[in-house]
């Protein structure tokens, strides 16, 4: 009898999806996009340590929109891991980003609980229009406190342990329409949480909604969609901790466009933009109707990132990549348009 020689099986598994813009419309194209996701993830997702959402779960961060999502969560809920959440500037920024944009800031407090507690269609008053603006600590409460009860998340920064593997999720402290804004406490908070039983040869997880400046796709100066104002500093911690994967959303770049990667070498983390699962955006800064994520394996020497294409249900061609462990080098499996010399 021949012997038969199986394939190797990952140590761990994990999918990272992002920017779902869920809108209170249940035909919005964005919902059914989230639907046929969560649907194709239900079909390779055995043994997965869970769903890693990176952000822009909702459009306006809306009740309505947040009741939307759990109806499209509760089709799958039998047969999905558990999924985690990272917090994005639709879901607790300071703008509403409709047509026109409403800036909560020149609100009153009541005009905001209106718009939070039913809809921006349903805020009749004129922003601004009566009393003081309400101030940004209270804004980002409330904006804050629905993601929380929403997700079931314990603030804008959260770690786990799953399996055997470190998975932190970070996100801003401050209600900006665009960007992260982060605490000398959440960096502070991070280093502490790298260190812990950290070792070079096991990867340490990490998610943001925001890229940093100059590394994924998108996040060049000159595309605009980097977004962290403590870059430098979050670049500083990261660099003692090679082995970490930064996995980030927001620029909704698909996965065939340049720089889905970013090679850190041995001095800083690997990046990837995990695209968005709402609608995607081109190299040539155009829309493109599609949905798209990651699907991660880790083995005892390297990590495999895969991206899915969620609409026809296949592994998209030339979106595999392949990092070696201890992160020494690296090898780009499939992919001729990677960037390694930033």
């Amino acid at each position: 009898m021949e012997n038969i020689i199986k394939p190797e099986q990952p140590l761990a598994c994990f999918q990272v999806i992002t920017d779902t813009h869920v809108t209170d419309r249940v035909d919005h194209i964005h919902n059914r996009h989230l639907e046929k996701a969560l649907a194709d993830i239900t079909m390779y997702s055995s043994g997965s340590s869970g769903i890693m959402h990176v952000g822009d779960l909702t459009d306006r961060g809306l009740p309505e929109e947040y009741r939307q999502l759990h109806r499209i969560l509760s089709i799958y809920q039998e047969s999905l891991p558990e999924i985690r959440y990272t917090v994005g500037n639709h879901d607790i920024g300071d703008t509403l980003w409709q047509d026109p944009p409403l800036d909560l800031t020149t609100m009153t407090e009541d005009e905001v609980e209106r718009v939070l507690e039913h809809s921006a269609a349903t805020a009749k008053g004129e922003p601004g229009s009566t009393g003081e603006s309400i101030l940004p600590f209270t804004l980002w409460e409330k904006r804050l406190n629905q993601f929380a009860v929403a997700t079931g998340m314990r603030g804008s920064y959260h770690d786990h342990w799953i399996n055997g593997y470190h998975y932190i999720f970070l996100g801003t402290e401050q209600p900006h329409p665009k960007n992260c804004d982060m605490s000398a406490e959440q960096l502070e908070w991070l280093a502490t949480k790298l260190s812990e039983d950290a070792s070079p040869d096991r990867p340490i997880f990490v998610f943001l909604h925001q890229p940093l400046i100059d590394t994924v796709a998108g996040s060049m100066k000159e595309q605009g969609w980097y977004g962290v104002t403590q870059d430098a500093e979050l670049k500083a911690i990261l660099s003692h901790y090679p082995q970490v994967f930064l996995f980030s959303g927001h620029t909704h770049w698909q996965l065939e466009a340049k720089r889905t990667m970013y090679d850190g070498g041995d001095q800083m983390p690997t990046m990837f933009n995990a695209a968005s699962v709402g609608y995607l955006w081109t190299d040539q800064d155009e829309p493109l109707e599609g949905s798209q994520g990651l699907h991660v394996d880790v083995y005892h020497d390297r990590v495999v990132v895969k991206g899915r294409d969620f609409v026809t249900g296949t592994w998209i061609e030339n979106a595999e990549y392949v990092v070696q462990l201890p992160k020494i080098k690296k090898t780009v499996t499939n992919h001729l348009q990677s960037d390694d010399s930033l």
